[in-house]
Formats: structure tokens, sequence, C-alpha cells
């Protein structure tokens, strides 16, 4: 698979603050990752920030004194042909569009956030038509690539890419590997020797076995209501007798379901004191932009672990060893159902572990659905089903039941509203839905 003299990487939205952390896991892992070429990719509108982060990314390099050599363009074709791996970390619409999906549905008494509910509908129907062109470039420039897709909602993008193209990719997120490294620490214990099953869509998993060294830990973690929650979830506390009974830890995205009226008092709350969870993200990236930029900075800065994604570059890396070196070990990822889940169609995009091989991932049978969070994962599967639909199709009657299917849309009228509005908003990037 490789090239007699190492790897061609090509990261699209290479101009994201998250960019140093993925330098970094290359740097570290380059016995194993043989990079030679990095090549980041943007946008015009990015080409600051790409410019910006690409002379850190080489600063890096440097300071590692690896024969790693960094690319900066806005020419995808030229990153991606040839290329082993191509990971995407991109944001259509940058972060104006994500104020936006916060924004609008918090004026409709609706949850906000950028994956889940009609905001993550939005940014699905932006990214997916983007993606799937990236596909065709890749099945014609580097048909033998994988591509590791980190964009949001990774589930939903990862299936249109599986159902819609020809290329490789796997789906990934970095909440279950920040839950190893919490359980990691909580029990002081490396994470090869702690097992935990994930059973679910992305943003909407459970964990449903956790062994620690062979001790089975869940009662008591169901028990304690401890938890592990992202940096761009806020923590409110789960219902003691809720969890022990749910039988699974739930992830941190699932209080907007269970907790819905909580999360959305905090959100309204937090609106009106800092401004949608975008424009606080906006702020931190600032800074971290304002660091970035200092010429004696040669590593990646402590400040970036404030962004919710801490870690996923070490995923990502983690994924492009496994499969370049057929290592066998087991990642949770987004991948194909075929029969894991019998409840939902085969060509579904699901989140579980799975055995890497150099050939990609299996997923494992899972051991233990708790029946009462099947019809949850069933329901968001198929707002998600005819979300991919709409965005492929540009049909507003498709979105329209798309939107109203979502568990957390209280009505069609209220459907419909918001809809017409953030359809409107999102004009610059769906010209699918305004043909003339």
């Amino acid at each position: 698979m490789a090239h007699k003299d190492g790897l061609k990487i090509a990261v699209i939205g290479g101009g994201s603050s998250y960019t140093p952390e993925i330098v970094e896991g290359f740097i570290l892992r380059y016995e194993q990752l043989p990079v030679r070429e990095l090549w980041l990719v943007d946008i015009e509108a990015g080409k600051h920030k790409l410019e910006i982060v690409g002379e850190l990314a080489r600063r890096m390099v440097a300071k590692s004194g690896l024969p790693i050599s960094v690319h900066l363009t806005l020419d995808r074709r030229q990153a991606i042909e040839g290329a082993d791996f191509i990971s995407t970390q991109m944001r259509v619409g940058l972060m104006e569009a994500r104020k936006w999906d916060e924004h609008l549905p918090n004026l409709h008494g609706i949850i906000g956030q950028e994956t889940t509910g009609p905001g993550g509908m939005m940014k699905a129907m932006r990214t997916i038509p983007v993606l799937l062109d990236i596909a065709k470039d890749i099945e014609e420039l580097s048909p033998n690539a994988w591509l590791l897709n980190f964009t949001n909602p990774a589930g939903m993008v990862t299936e249109a890419l599986d159902r819609y193209s020809n290329v490789k990719s796997i789906g990934l997120c970095n909440a279950p590997i920040g839950l190893q490294k919490w359980l990691s620490k909580k029990y002081d214990t490396p994470a090869s020797r702690i097992y935990s099953e994930f059973v679910g869509l992305n943003h909407l998993h459970w964990v449903t076995r956790i062994e620690v060294d062979g001790v089975n830990r869940l009662p008591e973690l169901l028990d304690k209501r401890e938890e592990y929650s992202g940096k761009n979830v806020p923590a409110t506390e789960w219902d003691a007798d809720f969890l022990r009974s749910l039988g699974g830890l739930p992830s941190y995205y699932l209080k907007y379901f269970y907790m819905t009226d909580a999360m959305l008092a905090e959100q309204l709350e937090s609106l009106k004191a800092s401004g949608t969870r975008a424009e606080v993200v906006k702020r931190v990236e600032d800074e971290l932009f304002e660091l970035y930029a200092n010429p004696e900075l040669q590593e990646k800065p402590k400040q970036l672990e404030l962004r919710g994604g801490a870690y996923y570059s070490e995923a990502a890396v983690n994924l492009m060893d496994s499969l370049y070196n057929d290592r066998r070990d087991i990642q949770t990822l987004n991948v194909r159902n075929g029969r894991t889940l019998d409840f939902l169609p085969e060509d579904a995009s699901i989140e579980v572990n799975c055995v890497v091989t150099g050939q990609g991932p299996l997923a494992l049978p899972v051991t233990r659905v708790p029946e009462q969070t099947k019809g949850l994962i069933h329901a968001v599967k198929t707002y998600e089903r005819l979300t991919i639909e709409a965005a492929i199709t540009g049909d507003r009657d498709i979105a329209l039941q798309a939107m109203v299917s979502h568990p957390l849309v209280p009505s069609v009228g209220a459907a419909k509203r918001l809809l017409s509005e953030m359809l409107e908003k999102n004009k610059p990037y769906l010209p699918a839905f305004f043909k003339s």
C-alpha cells in the first residue's frame, strides 16, 4: 500500500486549530508510520489560518529532525493525488454557519447543537455534497487511499460516503478514545487492559460493558453517577435511579434526549451570558491562532485541549497505524452495520468496536444492547437516512420529513418554521435546495 519511500497524507481542512495535534501524532508515531509528505489543504476563506498553522507544523517537524515535508495548498486535487491516507476535518460554512445551527433552534425553544437535532441536520446537508465531491477526486486520483472522516456529523457523513461513493472510508469520533483515557486514569490501568463495548450511533452511543483487568466495573460506574463528559457538553448530572436501571453508560450527547428540559434551559441561559457554543469556541480559536502565529512556538500548545475534540488526532494516527501495519487491535469506529444491529438497515453507519486489519475494520458482534435503547437508535437513524437523502436530492419534502422525524423536534409546525428559516440562512451552502 505504501510508497517505498514512505507515506503521503492529505488533511482536508488543514487550517483547522486541531492540525498541530495530528502533526504531533505523526511525529510521535514516525517509527511505525513513516510519513514523508504531509499535505494540508484548505479553501480560500481558510488561507490565512492554513498559513499560520502550516508554518507551526513546519517548525514542529524541524524541531523533531524527521524527514517529513509539509506542503500547504488550496488545490485539493494536488493534495489527494497518490495519497495513502486522507483525513477530513472541515467545517462547511465555517464557524458562522455553526452559530446559526445553534441559535435558530434556540429561538424556537428547541435544542441547538452542532451535531444533534436541527443544527446537526443543517450541518449534514451542507457537508455531505461537499464530501461526496471530494470522494470523486479520490476515486480518480488515489483510488486505494483510506478516507478517515472526522467531519461532523460523522455518522451521517460516513454513511453517505459508504452508500454513494466507492471510496474506502471510515468515520471517527474522539468521544470513545476520551472515555478510554478517562477510565485509564480513574483506574490507573493502561488502556490496553480496559475493554469497553460501545453500542449505537455516532454521538448516540451507550457503553454496555466496562472491564478493567478482567473485572466488571460497569455496575459501580453506573451506581456512582460518575461521568466522562466532553468540553462541549455541560455536565448536568445523570439521575442515579435512571442510570442504574439503564444498564449502560450513555454518551454525554444523550443528555439532549434524556434531559431535554435541563439542557435547553442551560443553552438559553448561556446564550444570554456568553453567546452560543460557536461563539465561545470562536474565542478559544482566536486565542489559539494568536499562539500559533508566534514564531518561537514549536509544539502543540496546552490550550488546544480546551476544544471539544481533544485526542481526535491520536484516534486518527492510531487508525492509520493499524491499517498500515495490519495491527488487528480494537478501536471504536463508524462503520457499515451489516448484521451487527439487527434492527437497523445493513447499509446504516453505526458506532461500534472493530478489529482493525490491513484490509479495513471488521465490526465486532455486540454482546449487550439494552432493549430500551433500540427505539431511540432506530428513530435517530430514520432521521439520519432522510437527512442524507435530502442532502443529496435537495428535496424540501424529504427535508421536512427528516426534521419532523427527529425526536427533539416537538411538532410539525415547529419543524416547518425552523426548516424554512434554516434553509434560508444556509442558502449559500445549499445550492441543491435553491435551483431556480
